[in-house]
């Protein structure tokens, strides 16, 4: 039975009784969650190589279609109380669940490293127009020094947590919007021209949007099965998600756009925007980007510590948690070697996990019949999911036929080399 007080989270199946995410909670969690600086850097993708509206239209339905796969995981979750690298033993197998948890286990500590140092530079940037001073690696350190306090609290820390950010961050983001379209005409933005050579088209931008639910897969059971039925984690999660990445790419294809009518250097950063021309200003979107980044590492961190858990059950969660939040703080400083050599790495590794999600769906709904069993799936005394060996082999040959280069061409798409701060 799971223990929920202070630092007592485990792998073990969340009993009914147990359970506290109520329906706002799920929502704030997945909103929060993706008002997030990599979501934002993923609308700049998309404006100028297709126009400002289809670009809204593409984030809209792009989003409505991934979310879906991610409810669907996430309702695993719920239905059964366990976390999603526990639950990938009823597809891989006992030992065969193995290698996805501990790919997981390191994916999601390298986009704490990411989105701590993207993030980060937003802030750097708000204070240097404000005050001349910068040191990246004092408000790197901090955020990092934040998201390891608040995981360690476990789920219902992050729970506490992400409703007030959602709140904070939603009131916060709508006063962004209403500052760009009364300083800037949005007919210009409208009727920006498209790139003569684009490098994303409509039906690629789509991919994008849908790929970037799917990166979502591989944590959705770790928060929903906490939540207090069904209902609330599919209700939740859906809107959550949906409006979340909305307001995020929606917000990046609009600085994008502004940022090339004020003939600048093309950003996702409102920062840079706003805070060059007005200081005070620049503070409201690098708060918005300060509390996302911690919202969404603190998901990262406390998943990365399920997914290690997965694999060490006998490890204590407070311990685990506060070794893997010391390496993404020491991580983070790493900075530019961050963007020239890791991305390649994390999106390769991305190419491995997104399959994951969606076998275990497949399992889960299609041959298994919407059916595991917890307590098997924990202790193993009756061997179902035992397969050969520990290993279901169908599973991983599945695997092994779906990656080709195209997918891992399609995924580089994300983060350009020539990326530039």
């Amino acid at each position: 039975m799971a223990n929920h007080q202070f630092a007592l989270d485990s792998v073990q199946p969340t009993p009914m009784n147990a359970r506290t995410m109520k329906l706002f909670p799920a929502f704030s969690l997945w909103l929060g969650s993706n008002v997030v600086v990599t979501t934002v850097y993923t609308g700049q993708l998309l404006v100028p190589d297709i126009s400002y509206l289809t670009a809204l239209c593409v984030i809209l339905f792009g989003s409505l279609v991934g979310a879906i796969f991610l409810v669907l995981t996430g309702n695993i979750g719920t239905r059964t109380g366990l976390p999603t690298m526990v639950l990938t033993r009823g597809a891989f197998g006992t030992r065969g669940a193995h290698l996805p948890s501990l790919l997981n286990t390191i994916v999601l500590i390298g986009w704490s490293w990411v989105q701590a140092y993207m993030g980060e530079l937003s802030i750097d940037h708000a204070v240097k127009y404000l005050t001349g001073y910068s040191n990246i690696n004092f408000w790197t350190v901090f955020t990092q020094v934040m998201v390891v306090l608040i995981t360690i609290y476990g789920h219902k820390g992050i729970e506490t947590f992400a409703s007030l950010a959602a709140h904070f961050m939603v009131i916060l983001v709508f006063l962004l919007f209403g500052y760009l379209f009364t300083e800037y005409n949005v007919g210009d933005l409208i009727h920006l021209p498209t790139s003569h050579n684009p490098t994303n088209t409509v039906i690629t931008g789509f991919d994008i949007v849908v790929a970037t639910a799917f990166s979502w897969l591989p944590l959705a059971c770790d928060y929903n099965r906490n939540a207090t039925s069904s209902k609330t984690g599919i209700i939740g999660t859906y809107a959550g998600y949906n409006i979340g990445t909305f307001l995020a790419m929606a917000l990046g294809a609009t600085v994008s756009g502004l940022s090339i009518l004020s003939h600048m250097t093309q950003t996702y950063d409102p920062t840079d925007i706003i805070g060059s021309k007005h200081p005070w200003l620049g503070l409201l979107p690098a708060l918005i980007i300060f509390i996302s980044v911690v919202s969404t590492n603190v998901m990262a961190l406390y998943s990365s510590t399920m997914s290690y858990l997965a694999v060490f059950q006998k490890q204590k969660y407070l311990v685990t948690t506060i070794v893997i939040g010391v390496i993404t703080i020491l991580g983070a400083l790493l900075k530019g070697w961050l963007l020239d050599h890791f991305e390649n790495f994390l999106l390769m590794i991305g190419t491995l996990l997104i399959p994951v999600g969606a076998l275990l769906i497949v399992d889960y709904y299609l041959l298994k019949r919407g059916y595991y069993d917890p307590d098997e799936i924990i202790n193993g005394t009756k061997k179902l999911y035992w397969y050969f060996k520990g290993f279901n082999v169908y599973t991983y040959i599945s695997i092994s036929l779906e990656q080709d280069s195209d997918t891992i061409s399609h995924m580089s798409m994300f983060f350009p080399q020539d990326l530039q701060y």
